[in-house]
């Protein structure tokens, strides 16, 4: 059995940073403790002398396109970038192709990670209109949650029949995660921008398109429906001020039934970027004001927003170029979204162990994982080593996502990802992928 012995760190984990040493033995951490020496001559030692040693992120939402739309990307390919970024485990969509809303579609994904994973995994299952049946077939200990698009998104998976939206509220015993938008708002929106401007909408417009009105009605309903059917939902990318107010923070996260999401392009960009970055930053739900980006921080700091996930959405630059109403939502941003909240620990608008709290913590005990998420003995050791005082910048010739681009093209970070261990086994060191891969299937404990 492998050992390794991480010295000199500074370990970030359960609301406070101390200096120690990680025993790893196999895929679990055995020992922390302020000084820690060799067991043997065959223990492999890492000096990391002095930097951060945090627990891998969990991130609840990715995109990897596979199977179906490999040409944006696939899991082998974005896994690579989520361990490059200190993603140890992942969470991804079932808006592929075939979309994963049978069983059968969901043991493939499952065989296609255990084959090419470079980080721990789980699927999402997806709800239709029609696939209540099939849910209920779900092996709950192997599945994160149920994936529910109350607004059209890429590979249309939209739920508009109210009644089975009621029944699937009711009946399922998993945490049913949201993607809110009200379908026939924005309908409405797109059908007046259409109108004055044609098929090539300007970017400003897509805020407006895919409003605040249009997020509000969908979240506050499904919060509703939650509150009286008792089911347990988790509200995906939330993108304005104005449905912080739907959420609490009076309970802890594992005791919360409505639960809530930011995600990192929401809280670096706003409408203001739009004039540069243009269909870079088109998402769904859109990029808002300022004023909601501000408001989106206050929540996240004082809990009522409870996990920071990427929502990582590839596709490639020709799709990306083509007119507003035919440019697909969404972009890569695995690589580089724990660096991107460690600039604003840098900037003192969040402590590193706020950032651990709500990319690492929050996301196993809201999903109830198995023995991640934290460093601590018996768990799993999925760890991050950071360099908070190494500047990078990101290029093309650096970023590691198929499609090949960023929306964060030319932004210098401060910190740097260093090394990266799944399950005890180093997956990524100084801009190169293991080639080894230790990654496992996630279990769930309920």
């Amino acid at each position: 059995m492998k050992k390794t012995l991480i010295k000199n760190a500074k370990i970030v984990t359960d609301g406070v940073t101390m200096q120690g040493d990680v025993y790893i033995e196999g895929d679990t951490i055995i020992e922390i403790s302020e000084s820690i020496s060799a067991k043997n001559a065959d223990t492999l030692v890492i000096d990391i002398e002095g930097n951060y040693l945090l627990p891998g992120v969990i991130d609840d939402q990715v995109h990897f396109r596979e199977p179906g739309l490999t040409h944006k990307a696939t899991i082998a390919s974005e896994s690579a970038a989520a361990v490059a970024g200190g993603i140890t485990t992942f969470m991804e969509m079932p808006n592929t192709n075939p979309q994963t809303t049978t069983i059968q579609e969901w043991e493939n994904k499952m065989a296609m990670a255990q084959k090419d994973s470079h980080a721990n995994y789980a699927f999402m299952f997806g709800g239709t209109n029609d696939n209540l049946e099939e849910i209920l077939k779900v092996d709950i200990s192997r599945v994160p949650a149920l994936k529910l698009f109350l607004g059209s998104s890429t590979g249309n998976m939209l739920i508009d029949d109210k009644e089975v939206l009621r029944n699937i509220f009711s009946k399922v015993k998993l945490r049913i995660a949201l993607h809110c938008e009200d379908e026939e708002t924005i309908k409405a929106n797109f059908k007046k921008a259409f109108e004055k401007y044609g098929d090539d909408i300007p970017m400003d417009q897509h805020p407006l398109i895919r409003s605040e009105e249009a997020c509000y009605i969908s979240s506050s309903g499904a919060i509703q429906l939650a509150e009286e059917t008792g089911a347990r939902i988790h509200v995906f990318h939330l993108s304005t001020g104005k449905e912080t107010s739907l959420f609490s923070n009076k309970q802890s996260v594992a005791d919360k039934q409505i639960t809530s999401e930011v995600c990192i392009h929401h809280l670096w960009f706003s409408d203001e970027d739009y004039a540069t970055r243009g269909k870079l930053i088109k998402w769904n739900p859109a990029v808002k004001t300022a004023a909601d980006r501000d408001q989106l921080w206050e929540a996240l700091l004082d809990g009522r927003i409870d996990v920071i996930a990427t929502d990582h959405a590839p596709h490639t630059l020709e799709e990306k170029s083509n007119p507003y109403s035919s440019c697909p939502s969404g972009g890569p941003l695995v690589q580089h979204g724990l660096p991107a909240m460690l600039q604003f620990v840098h900037d003192e608008k969040i402590t590193i162990e706020k950032v651990v709290e709500k990319m690492c913590h929050n996301p196993a005990l809201l999903f109830d994982i198995e023995k991640r998420g934290f460093i601590r003995e018996g768990y799993k050791a999925d760890l991050v080593v950071v360099d908070t005082n190494n500047p990078w910048t990101v290029t093309k010739d650096n970023i590691l996502a198929k499609c090949g681009w960023s929306p964060f093209e030319g932004v210098t970070f401060k910190s740097r990802i260093m090394q990266t261990f799944v399950n005890g086994e180093l997956a990524y060191k100084n801009f190169k992928v293991s080639k080894n891969k230790n990654a496992q299937e996630l279990s769930f404990v309920r």
